[in-house]
């Protein structure tokens, strides 16, 4: 795993495994980790992290209800949980869901936890919305299009935007089952102007970003989903960073998921 501070009150983690990022961002004598890394070493030593940091983590944030999002609590098990509104339902609406698409990928991985994952509950937190940590507010926006959920986080003091799983450097747009293409761009166009005021725009996968690499990725972005809607989706233009053999497959499932209509 590795660590990078963003600024002096925001550190960002990077698992090992599919570079999903967590971000710890404190004030006034508190801290939130926002997402969570995967293995459990990494998740294991996060506490000492945090602490040696002086990041005292009292709460956890989660941008959206992707298990690999959701195991902060192995970490800081006695943290509360916030997450937007939309998460909250989505998670109500499919329980143990995150729990088994963990216990499949620690079966394939051949990977040992110390107990399996619980989310005893969640504070459904308003989106548009803030989010009170210490002595400042987190501003919460809408970030659905990936997932039927999803939020952003603005951490204005740091000027540091955590986007969940938008503007990766490494991977295309991906749909999922319950995914929306308007509501995709419609998130990406939000996000714009926020990224513009950005220092750090954290991915949910991938390295942290500055603005202009993050402008970049989201225009070539909005040219993909625009290319899945149009006549000759096939074609749409992977960028060109983005062209590897897993991409590709990542393009042909997104297509196979607008066919099926599993996405809209």
């Amino acid at each position: 795993m590795k660590a990078v501070s963003v600024h002096p009150d925001v550190i960002v983690v990077t698992s090992r495994i599919w570079k999903t990022t967590a971000t710890a961002v404190r004030s006034g004598g508190e801290a939130f980790l926002i997402d969570s890394p995967i293995l459990p070493d990494e998740l294991e030593i996060l506490p000492a992290l945090m602490a040696q940091a002086e990041f005292p983590v009292n709460g956890l944030l989660v941008t959206h209800a992707d298990w690999d999002h959701l195991l902060g609590q192995y970490a800081f098990p006695d943290a509360a949980i916030g997450c937007g509104e939309t998460t909250a339902a989505r998670l109500t609406a499919e329980p143990g869901a995150a729990a088994r698409e963990l216990r499949a990928f620690d079966e394939e991985y051949y990977v040992d936890r110390p107990r399996p994952l619980s989310i005893p509950g969640v504070q459904a937190l308003p989106v548009p919305g803030y989010c009170a940590v210490g002595e400042q507010e987190l501003e919460l926006h809408p970030a659905d299009g990936h997932t039927a959920d999803g939020t952003a986080i603005w951490i204005p003091w740091a000027r540091v935007l955590v986007v969940g799983d938008y503007l990766s450097s490494h991977a295309i747009p991906e749909l999922s089952p319950g995914a929306s293409l308007d509501k995709y761009l419609t998130t990406l166009r939000r996000l714009a102007p926020l990224v513009s005021q950005a220092d750090v725009v954290v991915p949910g996968h991938g390295e942290p970003l500055d603005a202009a690499r993050a402008a970049a990725i989201l225009r070539e972005d909005v040219a993909y989903l625009e290319g899945l809607q149009g006549a000759d989706a096939e074609k749409a233009p992977l960028p060109l960073a983005r062209r590897s053999g897993a991409q590709r497959n990542l393009h042909q499932y997104n297509l196979s998921l607008l066919r099926e209509g599993r996405a809209s």
